[in-house]
């Protein structure tokens, strides 16, 4: 009997463009209720939240006012969703702004079992800092938890968080620790990222026999207005077949059904894990290290 997973992404556009960062971000969580619900009913056993949804990609901008939407995780937020998570039996990914201590925040996303008990965490290990608009270093410490392997009541899953996505160590480490899907909650904006958007994913999902999610919020946010984020949130196979997309303008709950059995029947044909060379790589961090 086939091993299929239902899984999906929740792609949104910011609900509220005024106001203070607590009531935008209060109003975030609100639009993403009904969504969360849409996903339960639909029979969804893991659900992946965008990169940060409670409010807008405040990165466009460097103000400390944003710092007040940090909060501990697990938190009010993770504890408040972890409720419909246990309604609906149905994992969740949950990507929020985190405060460790007063002064120390990550770009983080929780990760809530089918039963509402949060098994852990990852923080995102790289903090792009670039033009225009992903000042992440402002407000982000670099991610201290590693790449740990989430055991669902699912599958085995595996976090890395947007920019981490164009660092192929980041899925090759959690496909070699067992993660048979891997989620990659983003906010990226149209121009120079689209064409990876359609490119790397699929080619890690390849390089690694695995399943990936890849997660985009939507539309423009004031009062930056930078740059579209162009939605497009997928599921890729292992052999790098897109098997569901999003649209790049609506709100969506982008849902696919995942036969875990394909994993195994696509490393056995390409067999790039017995052939990796660990012995040959040690050049890797000998060399990347003259640079740090």
């Amino acid at each position: 009997m086939s091993r299929i997973v239902k899984c999906a992404h929740i792609q949104a556009s910011n609900a509220k463009h005024d106001g203070t960062p607590a009531e935008i971000k209060a109003a975030m969580i609100e639009k993403h209720i009904p969504l969360i619900e849409e996903a339960g009913k639909k029979g969804v056993q893991i659900l992946c939240l965008q990169e940060i949804f409670h409010g807008p990609y405040f990165c466009a901008e460097q103000d400390i006012k944003w710092y007040g939407t940090a909060e501990k995780v697990p938190g009010p937020t993770v504890d408040r969703l972890a409720e419909y998570a246990k309604k609906y039996q149905m994992v969740m990914i949950i990507p929020v702004y985190e405060m460790e201590i007063a002064g120390v925040y990550y770009n983080t996303a929780a990760v809530v079992d089918a039963d509402g008990t949060c098994l852990g965490k990852f923080r995102k290990i790289h903090i792009p800092h670039t033009w225009p608009g992903f000042w992440e270093k402002f407000y982000f410490k670099p991610g201290n938890l590693g790449f740990p392997i989430f055991e669902t009541a699912y599958a085995k899953i595996g976090v890395y968080i947007c920019y981490d996505r164009h660092f192929p160590e980041c899925a090759r480490l959690l496909a070699l620790k067992g993660a048979e899907i891997l989620f990659n909650p983003s906010a990226t904006t149209a121009g120079k990222s689209q064409y990876l958007w359609q490119l790397e994913q699929p080619a890690q999902a390849v390089a690694n026999g695995v399943f990936i999610g890849a997660n985009n919020r939507v539309g423009l946010e004031k009062p930056w207005e930078f740059g579209r984020f162009y939605g497009s949130s997928y599921f890729v196979d292992p052999r790098g077949e897109i098997l569901v997309q999003g649209g790049e303008e609506q709100d969506e709950v982008v849902v696919a059904d995942l036969n875990l059995d394909e994993i195994r029947e696509v490393r056995d044909g390409w067999q790039f894990f017995r052939d990796l060379r660990p012995d040959q790589y040690t050049g890797l961090t000998e060399t990347v290290g003259k640079y740090r």
